[in-house]
């Protein structure tokens, strides 16, 4: 039977109680609430608690997925570096950043990360996308699916910064997939990481009341 003490560390258990006396109830379902608190574990910020959204149903479609082996593609090394260990620790999922399917050097008014997210799609379609950097490579992912491209299981949709990046979420969240997103400028490859890396926890937890 799978257990928490196999995945988690003291401080990260005890680190998750007091974020819940934080936050106090929030009428969550668990899933949701698990990303939630591990996206404040990762930033120690609660301030992220009202910009995180979900589309009705995403993460447990995502983690039945995830339980079934889906690969995991990322926009850049790092986002791939934060969820491989705890895919590897779970079930083993395969963790791609599509910065290997990328050019050295992207064209003119290209990115690399668009251009890799492209060919990555066509290898991977139906993948668990994890977006933290790069909101081109959202842009693409969106152009793709609308053209009639399979849709993800889930965007993890949470790139950083200041340039396209709240155009790219407001698209995200007008698409109606699969997705978890947090609202405004804030992202990162660490809190892609962390929603997803909640969500792989989750679903080997659960995997013994399936049996």
């Amino acid at each position: 039977m799978a257990s928490a003490a196999g995945l988690d560390h003291p401080i990260f258990t005890e680190s998750i109680q007091r974020i819940q006396a934080l936050l106090g109830p929030t009428g969550l379902p668990l899933l949701e609430q698990e990303v939630l608190e591990r996206l404040i574990h990762s930033s120690g910020d609660p301030a992220l608690a009202p910009l995180l959204r979900f589309t009705s149903g995403a993460c447990k479609a995502a983690s039945r997925a995830l339980a079934q082996g889906a690969v995991i593609l990322t926009d850049t090394a790092m986002a791939a570096a934060a969820v491989a260990p705890m895919a590897a620790r779970t079930f083993a999922n395969p963790v791609h950043s599509v910065l290997q399917w990328a050019p050295e050097l992207a064209p003119e008014g290209q990115t690399r990360a668009a251009l890799g997210m492209a060919a990555a799609l066509r290898a991977y379609p139906g993948a668990v996308v994890l977006i933290g950097s790069a909101p081109t490579a959202l842009d693409l992912l969106l152009n793709r699916v609308a053209q009639g491209d399979q849709a993800p299981a889930l965007v993890i949709g949470m790139p950083v910064g200041f340039v396209g990046v709240a155009e790219s979420k407001r698209r995200l969240a007008a698409s109606g997939l699969p997705q978890i997103r947090l609202e405004g400028s804030r992202g990162g490859a660490g809190l892609a990481g962390a929603a997803l890396n909640a969500l792989l926890r989750r679903a080997w937890l659960d995997q013994s009341h399936d049996v």
